[in-house]
């Protein structure tokens, strides 16, 4: 029997959750569990286990360092990882994680598709405080669909762009932050798509770094390119 096909601990992951946060992301959030289950170090109640980027890369060898350390901030910012530092010697910067189970909760239900409570469309918003003390309103505060919007994207454009990436999911951020909804993402994407994909030239900058910019809005407020008409699209004989 060849010694590639399951000979060792395999890495498991749910395919939904995959799905929702990114193939990378899943894979490095598992194996905390894994670990946080067997672990001793509880501190403000809560259990923590550490490890440098060089020792996660040797559990997960098929990884650079630095796609490790894109993957643990992705999931950071996403607020399902916490990170501290209980070294005894704080020269120590080994980072501590925990799971913060409660978002991981509420990503499942999203991924169950609950239905949610129904919101007026003109209720006024909410002003609620960030973790850092900033007023921000209830609309940034609710979850942002950076998977449905990255696969809608490749699903037009057939290419092929990660959900996980970091600098993606702050560009989308930052325009969830400005009032723009799933379906304006998606009417850039189309608007955009129709007019770049056949043109070689153009066609590359069918990226999230392009349209998901601080130039979305006026991809959102453009007109459909009508069509060219040429010469087949008359009936002369009539």
């Amino acid at each position: 029997m060849s010694r590639l096909l399951i000979t060792e601990s395999p890495l498991m992951i749910i395919p939904s959750l995959a799905a929702k946060i990114g193939v990378n992301e899943a894979v490095v959030l598992q194996q905390i569990h894994y670990w946080l289950g067997i672990s001793k170090h509880v501190i403000e109640e809560r259990t923590w286990v550490y490890n440098t980027y060089e020792e996660w890369q040797k559990q997960l060898p098929f990884w650079s360092v630095s796609t490790i350390k894109r993957t643990i901030r992705s999931l950071e910012m996403m607020g399902l990882l916490l990170s501290n530092n209980w070294n005894e010697m704080k020269i120590d910067k080994t980072k501590w994680y925990s799971i913060d189970y409660e978002k991981v909760k509420e990503l499942e239900d999203s991924i169950l598709e609950r239905p949610a409570k129904p919101i007026e469309e003109n209720a006024p918003e909410e002003e609620v405080k960030n973790t850092e003390g900033t007023t921000v309103s209830s609309s940034v505060k609710k979850e942002i669909p950076y998977a449905e919007i990255i696969n809608y994207l490749n699903e037009i454009t057939g290419k092929n762009f990660k959900p996980g990436s970091i600098k993606t999911r702050e560009m989308i951020h930052a325009r969830y932050r400005e009032g723009f909804t799933f379906e304006e993402f998606k009417r850039v994407i189309d608007l955009k798509t129709a007019e770049w994909k056949s043109d070689p030239a153009w066609n590359r900058f069918l990226r999230p770094e392009t349209l998901f910019g601080t130039k979305f809005e006026s991809y959102l407020n453009q007109q459909e390119r009508k069509k060219r008409m040429s010469e087949e699209d008359f009936n002369f004989d009539e």
